[in-house]
């Protein structure tokens, strides 16, 4: 380039910028309407809360807080000015001393323009009405525009829209926001050194990222401070101590953690519902009845179990495998493209094998790292080490897997459980959702497992066919037999052979016996005298969609389908004393300026639910399931929850396809549920009390630890007969044969 032609246009476009005011005041009524400066309404996110204001979701093109300049801490404020325009306050949208100056430097510099004179009420104008193409005509219509702004709105009216618009980097709009994304913290509570590294974004977002680049975004940071000590803004010791301050940025976006995003993306279809497309763009707050702590139990409980039970199950080899080449750029790359396609999955790090030996295996991440892994850390992996291993399950170079951190400073070969899993637990008197978790990961799979999975329930269903036998006459005291049913007079069941878990037939045994040792016969048996049509229409009160049920005696064990969501809905009568409760999430939905714009109906219990069931049947029922998890299916829950209320009843439907464990403890009703989204066996040893019932342990123990137990309250028209209890009305005639039952009046 010609060295002499370079000052000349220096000098050029200094004279032009000193034209530009009279230019551009001649030009103000052909430049765009300010109505989107003077009458600020940023686009700012749709907000999901937990009851207790926990962030669980965000959802919008633009991650933004709206900060008014009064609530903008004066060092942020400082540091911003410091670094893009010191005189903000004494020009009038153009200073013209920093554009000689700038002038000056480059041409100091041959012409290579490293200084500019944009000020911030300039690139506002620039921001919101103008492209970044430097032409004469658009530097033009930008003074105007500057100087129109700097007409309609104060210093800090200006300073305040600069500060919530501008960009600054992963998805963050305005500086609040980005405190948020980078550090995880409210703008208040930056360090200095913090709030110079945001202040040095403007510039290039891009390139002074301190997640992308954290060396050049720490030169940039470094020019900030400097800039402020030079101005008098911060002490020569401030300046030094935030030097050498060591940062901790957010590599995670700084957006809602994992744990939640069934959940909202829930509150969030209702929010799209009610509002369209504005509900991304207007602020709203949809506060939800999630409980912070109740939801992280959960999703640390299904995550746990379904990783456990994906261990007991073996090593299944690598995710892919990829040509590796020798060394170099191409090795880099071709490992980058591989890690690409892998969806991050919380506490599951994609890598790809660079070496690997029985003793040692080393990796790349996706950040370029490489990690060294031995001793313990290969354990569950070392069948796929092993020189005998099949082809499809070696761990050799190329091949791709996932590795976790053991929080040591260590890492382990991982894999990521192909089970899916899920859980929900609602208040049994209101219907309010406590917690749910609608599969292992949302990133892997979107489909909510509460309340879009339809699964078979096996013998989690049986206490409703019980309850249903309570009002036809039988108790818990009555004995049925537990013998092999002879179907040889109907054909519809000439094929069908109903046999206990166990293979074993205990004869006589009470009705309380057969539900809480899950005894499949008796069950049959008891719908059998019912009537099939009776039993379905009394399972209908609880809310099942009966549609989704067979009309025939095998709907005693389960065969029919159901969502967790709706078997939670349906303990919750017995745990509530007879009452239906609807599903409640969203309590309330506030505008961007905090007003009020939907609020639930609070809920009245027993008051706004519909009776369903009997006070003496809930009751009774209760008495049975409350057996069910002391000595029963479920006796693991009475053991490590050490609680006489707890009730609830596993299930396990044929060859082991699903795992169910639904029940209640005080006024909390949950269901936890493991199975493969492709229907198969998961195992020859599994069942609800080793898949299903861990998990909602799990979660139990957090969420009881802090409430009371409740002893049971007995209805009136309940009465002890013998050793258990019945109707007052038949208690003279306790305990009952099946067949007496059968012929009580109905």
């Amino acid at each position: 380039m010609n060295t002499i032609t370079l000052p000349l246009r220096c000098l050029t476009l200094c004279a032009l910028l000193l034209a530009a005011a009279p230019a551009a005041a001649g030009i103000l009524d052909e430049v765009p309407d300010i109505g989107a400066v003077t009458d600020y309404r940023p686009k700012i996110p749709l907000r999901v809360y937990t009851a207790d204001k926990v962030l669980i979701g965000e959802f919008g093109a633009e991650r933004r807080d709206f900060v008014p300049i009064a609530k903008i801490p004066p060092l942020m404020k400082a540091a911003v000015l410091a670094i893009e325009d010191a005189r903000f306050y004494e020009h009038g949208g153009i200073d013209w001393i920093r554009a000689l100056g700038a002038a000056k430097a480059n041409l100091a510099s041959l012409g290579n323009f490293r200084q500019g004179a944009s000020t911030i009420t300039m690139q506002v104008a620039r921001n919101f009405f103008l492209s970044r193409d430097k032409t004469l005509p658009r530097k033009l219509t930008e003074v105007a525009l500057a100087y129109k702004i700097e007409q309609a709105l104060s210093k800090d009216q200006i300073l305040e829209v600069y500060m919530n618009q501008i960009y600054l980097g992963q998805r963050s709009y305005g500086f609040s926001s980005a405190a948020r994304t980078y550090f995880g913290k409210p703008l208040e509570n930056l360090s200095l050194a913090e709030t110079a590294m945001l202040a040095g974004l403007p510039q290039n977002p891009s390139r002074h990222n301190p997640v992308a680049n954290l060396t050049r975004a720490q030169q940039r940071q470094h020019a900030v401070l400097k800039r402020m000590a030079e101005l008098g803004k911060i002490s020569d010791a401030q300046y030094r101590r935030a030097l050498a301050e060591t940062l901790q940025v957010r590599r995670d976006g700084g957006g809602p953690g994992a744990g939640a995003e069934y959940v909202a993306e829930l509150a969030r279809q209702a929010a799209f519902a009610r509002f369209g497309q504005a509900a991304y763009e207007r602020g709203y707050s949809v506060t939800t009845t999630i409980v912070a702590a109740e939801q992280d139990a959960a999703y640390d409980a299904v995550r746990r179990n379904a990783i456990a039970y994906d261990r007991r199950h073996g090593y299944r080899g690598p995710e892919a495998r990829i040509a590796l080449p020798a060394a170099g750029d191409k090795r880099d790359e071709a490992i980058l493209e591989a890690l690409q396609k892998r969806p991050a999955i919380d506490g599951f790090l994609p890598a790809v094998v660079l070496a690997a030996s029985p003793k040692r295996v080393r990796l790349s991440t996706r950040d370029g790292d490489t990690i060294e892994i031995s001793g313990a850390g290969l354990g569950f992996a070392a069948p796929a080490l092993a020189s005998t291993a099949k082809a499809g399950v070696r761990l050799s170079p190329g091949a791709v897997v996932r590795i976790s951190s053991t929080g040591k400073g260590s890492w382990t070969i991982a894999q990521v459980p192909q089970v899916a899993a899920a859980f929900v637990a609602l208040d049994a008197h209101t219907g309010a959702y406590r917690a749910m978790v609608g599969g292992f990961d949302y990133q892997l799979q979107k489909l909510n497992h509460v309340t879009q999975a339809w699964r078979q329930p096996g013998s989690s269903i049986k206490p409703f066919v019980y309850s249903a036998g309570l009002e036809r006459g039988f108790f818990p005291g009555t004995t049925i037999l537990d013998a092999p049913l002879d179907f040889s007079d109907d054909k519809a069941y000439a094929n069908w052979a109903p046999r206990n878990d166990d293979g074993v037939f205990e004869r006589v045994v009470t009705v309380r016996h057969a539900l809480t040792h899950s005894r499949n016969v008796p069950t049959v048996r008891m719908m059998r005298t019912l009537d099939v049509d009776y039993t379905r229409g009394h399972l209908a009160r609880f809310g099942f969609d009966m549609a989704r049920h067979p009309s025939n005696l095998t709907l005693a064990l389960g065969t029919g389908t159901v969502t967790p969501l709706q078997l939670a809905g349906a303990y919750a009568v017995i745990a509530n004393g007879g009452y239906r409760v609807e599903p409640l999430l969203i309590t309330s939905i506030q505008d961007r300026d905090g007003k009020l714009v939907f609020e639930a109906p609070r809920p009245r219990p027993r008051q706004d639910s519909a009776r369903v069931l009997d006070a003496r049947n809930a009751f009774l029922a209760d008495s049975m399931l409350r057996d069910v998890a002391r000595q029963g299916t479920g006796a693991q829950a009475g053991r490590e929850l050490k609680r006489a209320d707890i009730g609830g009843k596993t299930g396990t439907t044929s060859n082991a396809i699903d795992g169910w464990f639904a029940g209640y403890g005080a006024s909390v009703v949950a269901v936890a549920w493991m199975g493969y989204d492709e229907p198969r066996s998961l195992g020859g040893r599994e069942f609800g009390s080793t898949l299903a019932l861990p998990v909602w342990i799990d979660y139990m123990r957090v969420a009881l630890a802090r409430v009371p137990e409740r002893a049971p309250l007995v209805p009136a028209g309940v009465v002890r007969a013998g050793e258990d209890w019945v109707y007052e009305e038949f208690a003279a005639q306790a305990p009952v044969e099946e067949a007496a039952a059968a012929q009580q009046p109905r």
